[in-house]
């Protein structure tokens, strides 16, 4: 069923062009994914879908009947009720149907009525439509839903009678979503869902949306998320809209493979083209050949040019240096306890960084994972323990919430002053590197977004040269173009980093280990996001299985060999799934080779070239070779897994 249709759709902001004949259609159980640069047009097609905007031409047909839920960009749910009770307003509907059955249960209890047959046989089925029909709405169950929800949220260990108004921002915006996703509409439209979730509850959500029962528009730069929620994807670029199917990760494999394609495509006409107007030239003076010269000419006027293919906008360019090395040790960090005043949040915490490290702090929201690193910068004082830097360490730290970015200079001078003895021409490159040109380096920067704020912040951190980079949340604000740019920048930079960030993707890119921090401590994994999960799910069964084994007499000598034979099994069960995952990379990575080798080996150049395609065939036999043993081995893993 078709629950939205856009056609044509234009939207002008005074004379500048913001949207150009959007299409794009809505059926129920759809997931999908709104992706585009900061700045493309993607919240204003959202507003315009959920009634809050009008557009200047085009059509929006939306079935009657059909609900839309919207869920702005950091929405907070302000409300003088308590938590409980504003979740219930989503259900006053409900409240009052049972209210009237309670009252029709009252009037069946009466003597008169019981008595008075016709009066009694009246109430009663009117008792029993009303009992259907709040059964039929979920009223023996929406209770369990608001649980459900707030526990999801993580709001399990709130006392559900504190005040809204009590609560921090990232709270009321998980109660905004909280409240939204109660209502159920057809069509759950959210913009960046994922600013103020922590990992844990972003799993949750990827879960509930997965089985949400109507369709689901997204806008989000998580791209872990949209690869587990979504099964379409729309791109808007250069005003106008595009459609890939499958997930995220298929989309830009698919944008890749239409964007070769279409190049292809057009350099193969402008080869026709230009053989075809050559012809001409020559020819149209002969008379021999001037029939033939004007028929070329007619199919010159015919045919439906191509337009070059565009390839992906401007992209930020920047690279991390260091100024100087640091020694071995950077960071060790002994019994640290952290927290606010007289409050604290976490301690017994213990950790050391090497060179080169590249460290991702993770844990729960208001565990203290961006405390820990305002106090390890001084903008804090530890409450226990103690940390030392190493020799030569020298720290940049980049703020999630921007705190020293509201100042009243424009960008320019935010910059130059901190450099006076560059040139303004050196610092206009390296503000135009992160995509400000022309007048944008005069804008103040209050008044910038939230995105050109974290790209001027992150001009500052690679203008300081720092061999340590501390950074809270690097990739919030940053549309995934951005991101992709920051993480190819601190892949390759030279220095130690220590970050928080809940991006997942980016995590995994990134961290070379990972430190759970809670409130009573911190525990490292060597390795990156997927390793830390593989991890945590083998501990929770170790402890399930000890607690097993814990409760099993002692004169029962096969119930405890049972045990650890089921121990290892798991095991080895989670080594094969980890290997099967290696070996299909592999193998993707050995098709896409065959592939590469196999268009050289058909280009006219190369064919040409003797020694050229005896090397791609050697590169080819090799691969083809490599692929059949991962082939043996996947069939082999398959059948155990």
């Amino acid at each position: 069923m078709i629950l939205l249709q856009i056609n044509q759709l234009s939207k002008y902001y005074g004379a500048e062009l913001i949207l150009s004949k959007i299409k794009l259609e809505v059926q129920n159980r759809d997931r999908v994914a709104l992706v585009g640069r900061n700045g493309a047009g993607k919240s204003t097609l959202l507003k315009i879908i959920a009634g809050q905007m009008s557009f200047d031409s085009g059509e929006l047909i939306r079935p009657k009947g059909v609900t839309i839920g919207y869920l702005a960009q950091d929405t907070g749910l302000e409300s003088n009720l308590s938590i409980w009770d504003e979740m219930l307003t989503v259900f006053s509907g409900l409240l009052l149907k049972e209210k009237e059955l309670r009252r029709l249960e009252e009037m069946m209890a009466d003597p008169y009525i019981f008595q008075n047959e016709v009066s009694y046989q009246k109430v009663l089925k009117e008792y029993d439509e009303l009992q259907h029909s709040f059964k039929d709405q979920g009223g023996y169950q929406y209770e369990a839903d608001i649980r459900s929800v707030l526990h999801g949220l993580q709001f399990a260990d709130h006392d559900v009678s504190t005040p809204i108004s009590t609560l921090s921002g990232g709270q009321k915006t998980r109660l905004a979503l909280g409240k939204l996703l109660l209502k159920k509409p057809d069509i759950l439209i959210l913009d960046e869902p994922t600013n103020h979730l922590d990992i844990e509850t972003l799993s949750w959500l990827e879960q509930y949306l997965q089985g949400y029962h109507g369709a689901v528009l997204i806008v989000s730069h998580d791209r872990y998320f949209l690869d587990k929620v979504v099964n379409q994807v729309y791109e808007i670029s250069r005003n106008a809209i595009k459609k890939f199917h499958g997930n995220f990760s298929s989309y830009l494999v698919k944008k890749a493979e239409d964007y070769e394609r279409d190049l292809k495509q057009y350099e193969k006409q402008q080869e026709e083209i230009e053989k075809l107007r050559d012809f001409v030239q020559k020819n149209i003076t002969r008379a021999s050949t001037t029939k033939r010269a004007q028929s070329r000419r007619k199919q010159l006027e015919k045919m439906d040019v191509l337009d070059k293919p565009q390839g992906d906008e401007k992209s930020a360019t920047f690279s991390f240096e260091i100024e100087r090395q640091s020694g071995n040790e950077v960071l060790n960090i002994h019994d640290l306890a952290i927290g606010y005043e007289q409050d604290t949040i976490s301690r017994n915490i213990s950790l050391r960084i090497t060179k080169g490290d590249s460290i991702a702090l993770v844990g729960p929201n208001g565990v203290g994972k961006s405390t820990l690193l305002k106090t390890l910068i001084g903008k804090l004082h530890p409450r226990d323990g103690e940390f030392r830097f190493g020799t030569n360490v020298q720290v940049s730290y980049y703020d999630q919430e921007q705190a020293e970015l509201f100042s009243n200079k424009r960008v320019l001078n935010e910059l130059w002053d901190e450099h006076p003895l560059k040139p303004e021409k050196e610092i206009r490159t390296i503000l135009g590197n992160f995509l400000f040109s022309g007048d944008d380096v005069l804008k103040t920067v209050s008044t910038l977004s939230g995105g050109e704020k974290a790209r001027l912040a992150l001009a500052k951190i690679m203008m300081e040269k720092g061999n340590l980079l501390i950074l809270d949340e690097p990739t919030n604000h940053l549309d995934l173009d951005s991101k992709m740019v920051l993480e190819n920048a601190l892949i390759d930079y030279p220095g130690t980093i220590l970050f928080v960030s809940h991006d997942r993707y980016f995590i995994n890119r990134i961290a070379t280990k990972v430190i759970e921090l809670s409130n009573n401590g911190s525990e490292e994994f060597l390795g990156d996001y997927d390793y830390y999960i593989d991890k945590k799910q083998e501990q929770a069964e170790i402890m399930e299985l000890e607690q097993a084994s814990n409760s099993v007499n002692a004169g029962k000598p096969d119930e405890k060999t049972n045990y650890k034979v089921d121990k290892e099994a798991k095991k080895l069960e989670r080594q094969r799934k980890r290997r099967l995952d290696e070996v299909e990379l592999a193998m993707e990575k050995l098709e896409d080779e065959i592939k590469q080798c196999n268009d050289a080996l058909c280009s006219p150049e190369v064919f040409k070239d003797h020694e050229k395609v005896q090397q791609i065939q050697e590169k080819l036999d090799k691969a083809q070779t490599e692929l059949d043993l991962f082939m043996e081995e996947w069939a082999e893993l398959e059948e155990l897994v």
